[in-house]
């Protein structure tokens, strides 16, 4: 199994009763691989992990696994502050089919550097999946030093790392500290896709990829193909709908936009509200220009 490409950061469906909407949970997957998309990633920070129960987490797991039927690597978000619970949580997830685990840095407590690279290396130990590390520092409180990656990147079955720092020099950090291993770096910022590939990483974890899956995909084909300037092109298209994130908490904004778009997706875990009044208005907005200029890929 390879990890490459474009790998949507999935949204959970929920019902307006909060429960996991099997059915909506696959209309989306579907959505997303007849869009031409290269894996997908769920349980993450767009996929609301840390709001949601073990039980509820195996259910949108073994959902989307299912549906998948191996057409796709499925990733999966183990992460915790534990390392007991994150082993737990990972051993359930291999034994449910995972194609590989995402393992965020642990939040809340600021580890040292040699903590989380203890965490890691207990955790990959504990599993035979391939395993992609995740930094997102703006909600962690933590970076994950080059170094860190170097050392942990020596690890077997460690196999990447997802960067959520919004720094394309932290990016091409981690490219450079890993050069000598057999270790992928992907974009967990949207905006920073094109400029990732071009540097030597491997592709991005996505999250506008919910809405306009195939103008994110595009970046990549066109890349692939040599065609920067087309892959240029599919970089911008995805700005619009950046710059909504700012109308509400996260993932408010992205799910009611995939909403308005293309597949009902429902309400955020409480206690993330559904954005209302004038955000309502800019993000309903910024749906109908993706409509009317009908934004497809530029080939």
């Amino acid at each position: 199994m390879e990890l490459k490409g474009i790998i949507p950061a999935m949204l959970t469906p929920l019902t307006l009763e909060q429960k996991v909407n099997e059915s909506v949970t696959r209309q989306l997957t579907n959505h997303l691989l007849d869009s031409g998309v290269h894996g997908l990633f769920i349980l993450g920070t767009n996929g609301e992990f840390h709001l949601l129960n073990t039980e509820e987490k195996l259910e949108i797991a073994r959902i989307v696994i299912k549906e998948v039927n191996g057409r796709v690597p499925v990733i999966i978000g183990t992460g915790g502050n534990s390392t007991e619970e994150t082993i737990d949580l990972s051993q359930k997830m291999e034994q449910l089919g995972a194609d590989a685990l995402s393992l965020i840095t642990p939040f809340f407590i600021t580890p040292s550097q040699e903590e989380m690279a203890v965490h890691f290396e207990k955790v990959a130990e504990s599993t035979s999946l391939p395993v992609l590390l995740y930094n997102i520092p703006a909600r962690t409180g933590v970076n994950l030093e080059p170094e860190t990656v170097a050392r942990l990147a020596k690890v077997p079955n460690i196999v990447g790392i997802k960067d959520s720092s919004g720094s394309f020099a932290n990016i091409e950090n981690y490219i450079n500290a890993t050069k000598d291993e057999d270790f992928s770096v992907f974009a967990g910022t949207d905006s920073l896709i094109l400029q990732t590939l071009q540097a030597g990483g491997e592709g991005a974890v996505a999250a506008t990829a919910n809405m306009i899956p195939d103008v994110v995909v595009a970046i990549y084909n066109k890349w692939l193909e040599g065609n920067i300037e087309a892959a240029e092109e599919n970089q911008e298209k995805l700005q619009p709908l950046r710059d909504t994130f700012k109308y509400g908490t996260l993932p408010s904004v992205l799910k009611k936009a995939v909403e308005l778009y293309s597949v009902p997706v429902g309400p955020p875990k409480m206690p993330v509200s559904e954005i209302s009044g004038d955000a309502l208005v800019k993000v309903a907005e910024m749906v109908e220009f993706y409509k009317q200029q009908k934004v497809s890929i530029v080939k």
